[in-house]
C-alpha cells in the first residue's frame, strides 16, 4: 500500500517532481525523462510507472518561461524513447516471451493483464499497437504480445511509429498548450488527475465489457445444461 500511495502522489504532483529532479539533473533531465518513459513502454515489468501524466506535465513545465526544457529537444527525446521502448518490448517478446510465461501468475508479470491486453490485441490487430498507446497497462504489454505471436516485425514497426508520434505528440502538444494558460498551471494537480481519470477510462469500459460478456456466457451455459437435463 506504501509504493501504492508513493506511485500515485508521484503521479498526482508530477510537475512537483519534474522540478525537483531538474533541480538536480540539469540538462539531464532529458535522460531521466527517457529512462522512465522507455521503460514504461518497454518492459513488462514497469507498466506501472507514470506515462500520460509525465508526457504531459513535462511538456507543462517546459512551457513555463524560463524553463530549462526546450520543448522541441524534449519532443524528441519522448518520441524516441517510446519507439525504442516498444522496439524492446517486441524482441523481448520475440525471443524471451516462453520463458516469462512460464510463470504467469508471478506479483510483476500478472496473467490478467496478458489475458486482457491479448484480448484487445485479437479485437484491434495491428491497430492495437497504435490504439494500446493511449491505454495504460496495455501499451506495455502489447508490443510484446506482438513479439510474442511473431507479427512481422517491419509491420509492427510502422504501427509502432505511429501510435508513438500519435501518443507523445498528442499529450506533449496538450501540455505545452495548457500549461502556458495561468488557471491549469495553478490547477496542475487537478489536471493531471483528470488525465489519469480519462485514461483509465477505457480500461474501466472493457473490464465490465467482459463482464458483461462473462455473464451472458455463463447463464447461457446454465440454460443449456438445463435443457439438457
Amino acid at each position: 500500500m506504501d509504493l501504492i500511495k508513493i506511485l500515485l502522489d508521484i503521479v498526482l504532483h508530477i510537475d512537483t517532481f519534474i522540478d525537483a529532479q531538474l533541480a538536480i539533473w540539469g540538462v539531464w533531465m532529458y535522460v531521466v525523462l527517457f529512462i522512465v518513459i522507455f521503460c514504461e513502454t518497454g518492459l513488462v515489468v514497469t507498466p506501472f510507472l507514470p506515462g500520460d501524466s509525465l508526457l504531459f506535465a513535462a511538456a507543462a513545465v517546459a512551457a513555463r518561461s524560463g524553463s530549462p526544457l526546450n520543448i522541441w529537444i524534449l519532443l524528441v527525446v519522448l518520441l524516441a524513447a517510446a519507439i525504442l521502448g516498444d522496439t524492446a518490448n517486441y524482441w523481448i517478446g520475440a525471443k524471451l516471451g516462453p520463458r516469462l510465461l512460464r510463470n504467469p501468475d508471478s506479483r510483476i508479470f500478472k496473467k490478467e493483464y496478458m489475458d486482457k491486453t491479448h484480448a484487445f490485441f485479437e479485437r484491434y490487430g495491428g491497430k492495437a499497437i497504435i490504439l494500446g498507446r493511449f491505454v495504460p497497462f496495455v501499451r506495455t504489454f502489447a508490443p510484446f504480445l506482438a513479439g510474442l505471436g511473431e507479427m512481422h516485425y517491419q509491420r509492427f514497426l510502422e504501427f509502432n511509429v505511429v501510435g508513438a508520434v500519435a501518443w507523445v505528440g498528442l499529450f506533449v502538444a496538450s501540455g505545452f498548450f495548457f500549461g502556458r494558460i495561468p488557471a491549469v498551471e495553478a490547477n496542475l494537480t487537478l489536471v493531471l488527475l483528470g488525465v489519469v481519470v480519462l485514461t483509465t477510462i477505457p480500461i474501466v469500459v472493457e473490464y465490465f465489457r467482459t463482464r458483461h460478456a462473462d455473464g451472458k456466457a455463463a447463464a447461457a451455459a446454465k440454460d443449456e445444461a438445463a435443457r439438457a437435463e
